[in-house]
C-alpha cells in the first residue's frame, strides 16, 4: 500500500492523472513529444539528441520517465532505438496546451495593453 492509503489498482483517477502531468512537467519531455508530434514515423534517438539540445544521459532519463507513463513507445532495430507517441491522443494534447497558453497569453497582452493606455502618473 502506498503512503496515501490506496493501492496501486485502487488509486483515484485524479492521482493516476497528477502523475501524468508530473510526467510531462519537464521542457525537455514536452519538446520530445512535440518532435515525436511533429514526425510521421517512428523517430530514432539519434535525431532527438540533434533536435533536443541535452546530452545523452539526459535524454535517456527523460525518455524513461516518458515510456513509464506509458506516453511514448520504444522499438530497437540493430543498435539504434526509435520512439513513438504511445497515443495519437497525445499530440491533440500538446495542441490543446499549446491553445490554452496562447489564449492566456493574448489576455494577459491585453491587460498589458490597458495599463499601458492609461494615463501617466505624476509623482506629487
Amino acid at each position: 500500500m502506498s503512503t496515501n492509503g490506496f493501492s496501486g489498482t485502487d488509486q483515484p483517477l485524479y492521482e493516476i492523472k497528477a502523475n501524468l502531468f508530473k510526467a510531462l512537467a519537464h521542457p525537455a519531455r514536452i519538446r520530445v513529444l512535440e518532435v515525436l508530434s511533429a514526425n510521421d514515423s517512428p523517430t530514432p534517438v539519434s535525431e532527438l539528441l540533434t533536435i533536443i539540445d541535452i546530452g545523452p544521459t539526459t535524454m535517456s532519463q527523460h525518455l524513461a520517465v516518458l515510456k513509464r507513463h506509458h506516453v511514448v513507445r520504444s522499438t530497437r532495430t540493430g543498435n539504434a532505438v526509435f520512439y513513438t507517441l504511445a497515443h495519437p491522443k497525445v499530440s491533440e494534447l500538446l495542441l490543446i496546451a499549446r491553445t490554452f497558453l496562447a489564449d492566456t497569453l493574448d489576455e494577459q497582452r491585453e491587460q498589458y495593453d490597458a495599463i499601458s493606455a492609461l494615463p501617466p502618473v505624476v509623482r506629487a
